[in-house]
């Protein structure tokens, strides 16, 4: 059985018992065999009936066939008017218990049905708009109590994420509070609403101010707290079309390398490349000097068994086919990573002797947009089906990450496609049954079929002087086979640090800091 379905099965028992079995747990509790009102009654009838219980002025007596023998059972205490009452306090309480445990299921019932939807894949969507509209949810105290919009804001949270000199450090926005010294049962002692903010003074004495925005924020929907969290920006899909208007800046900035003036370029530059996967950067010196020097304005270079900048011709220096003259298909670098590179940079310094070496890119979020509306079965396999990559030409090096990934990476709360993993040469397993596993490869031709339409391919011959820097978790490249002597340079960059610069050049500073306890 699904963990699902035990959940299912665990929630319609927990219900069965509190619609049906409420009476006999409380007169369990009591101490009783039987639940008294099923016993049978002496009366002027054969029979009592639930809904003919009698009155505190009619004494009952029970049967002998049903009742305990001795004057002093709890059985014949509750036949007794103060007895009675005493029962109905506790079925009152039993069944407080039970609506609790209920609306305890309930939730974990509505989260495993998000959890099973994102799963089937109902929630997934290639996101090409996000709203950064304002939350307008009003911010009240009412009673000592914090709400945003509907939603109650718990204390603990609230004075978790206090955020004065003492507890917030002002430079870092490191939290200094140890949170779990804070009092399980800490309460709102007095508080103060003002037009743009709320002060609270705290059971354990401690006083706090709470921006009405943040905590709007705080109570803001996934898609509006990924907007700053994870960079996001409205992204345009592209085909082969694209060649007529690729995006690319010009690089001027170094012959006035003003500070403000680089940071102004590479915002642009990180700008395109978060819109449309990939940007060129023209006019450069085709030097791997100053190829390296760009790409350490935009973050640190990523160190791998490759080494970190590198700069090569095509001699199987590396061993990987990347360093040969062969034709290579679209595909995503560092499947054998747990974490893939984010940015990737090429550089042709220069092809001599020779003619061939196209450089094919692909839009992926594109080509899983497409497969979405037209497959979701093989949508859906793709999207749960973990699969492996290896990293083994090198001598001594076999490298795989620690675990499978599926090709089609979602982010949970918001359902969007993050990441595309693709790369057939270095696929190692696929997490299947053997007798199943002729289902992922059937979902994997028909996106291997998108990718290779013509229609989504754009080439595009590299030239010394202009630099490509694309996001491998988007876009896939490859190239055509080559003759003569290529030298390309380039290098890795980080996910999580070129969104960070971005973030930090696009929102600034304040802003970004601002979300982190919201978002």
């Amino acid at each position: 059985m699904s963990s699902f379905a035990a959940l299912r099965r665990a929630h319609a028992d927990a219900r069965f018992k509190c619609i049906f079995l409420r009476p006999t747990l409380a007169s369990q509790r009591l101490g009783c065999p039987v639940s008294p009102f099923s016993c049978r009654l002496n009366s002027s009838t054969s029979e009592s009936h639930v809904s003919d219980a009698p009155t505190e002025e009619t004494p009952i007596v029970a049967s002998e066939k049903t009742v305990p023998s001795g004057d002093d059972t709890l059985f014949h205490k509750a036949l007794t008017p103060s007895g009675r009452r005493d029962l109905a306090d506790r079925i009152i309480q039993d069944g407080k218990e039970l609506h609790k445990l209920n609306v305890e299921l309930k939730n974990l019932q509505r989260f495993a049905r998000s959890t099973e939807l994102l799963v089937k894949g109902s929630p997934w969507k290639v996101a090409k708009h996000w709203f950064a509209t304002p939350f307008k949810e009003d911010v009240t105290l009412d009673n000592g109590v914090i709400r945003v919009g509907s939603q109650t804001v718990p204390n603990i949270w609230l004075r978790d994420n206090c955020q004065c000199n003492s507890c917030m450090h002002q430079e870092t926005r490191q939290r200094l509070l140890d949170t779990f010294s804070i009092p399980e049962d800490i309460s709102i002692k007095t508080a103060a609403e003002f037009r743009t903010a709320i002060e609270v003074t705290w059971s354990d004495g401690h006083q706090s101010t709470y921006d009405k925005d943040l905590l709007r924020e705080a109570g803001a929907n996934s898609e509006k707290k990924a907007v700053i969290r994870q960079g996001q920006v409205d992204i345009h899909l592209w085909n082969a079309s694209i060649a007529e208007s690729k995006p690319q800046l010009n690089w001027e900035p170094e012959s006035r390398p003003h500070e403000k003036r680089v940071d102004k370029f590479i915002q642009g530059v990180l700008q395109r490349i978060r819109r449309f996967g990939f940007c060129y950067v023209n006019r450069m010196k085709a030097t791997p000097e100053a190829t390296e020097k760009l790409l350490r304005r935009i973050a640190f270079i990523r160190e791998t068994h490759y080494g970190g900048f590198y700069d090569f011709t095509a001699d199987l220096a590396s061993k990987d086919t990347a360093y040969t003259n062969i034709a290579l298909g679209a595909h995503t670098d560092n499947t054998y990573f747990s974490d893939p590179a984010g940015l990737q940079a090429f550089h042709l310094l220069s092809h001599t002797d020779g003619k061939g070496g196209a450089s094919l890119l692909v839009d992926g979020f594109k080509a899983a947009e497409e497969l979405l509306h037209s497959d979701k079965e093989a949508y859906h396999i793709l999207a749960t089906v973990h699969v492996h990559g290896h990293a083994s030409g090198n001598d001594g090096i076999s490298i795989q990450p620690y675990k499978g990934f599926p090709v089609l990476e979602h982010d949970a709360e918001t359902g969007a496609l993050l990441r595309v993993r693709w790369n057939p040469s270095d696929r190692a397993a696929v997490e299947l049954p053997l007798e199943e596993v002729g289902k992922w490869y059937a979902a994997a031709r028909k996106f291997d079929a998108i990718l290779k339409r013509k229609e989504n391919e754009y080439w595009e011959q590299l030239q010394p002087g202009t630099l490509l820097i694309f996001d491998n978790w988007r876009v896939l490249h490859g190239r055509s086979a080559f003759t003569g002597k290529r030298r390309i340079c380039g290098g890795y960059i980080n996910r999580d640090d070129w969104i960070s610069k971005y973030k930090m050049l696009h929102f600034g500073k304040e802003d970004v800091l601002k979300n982190l306890a919201a978002g």
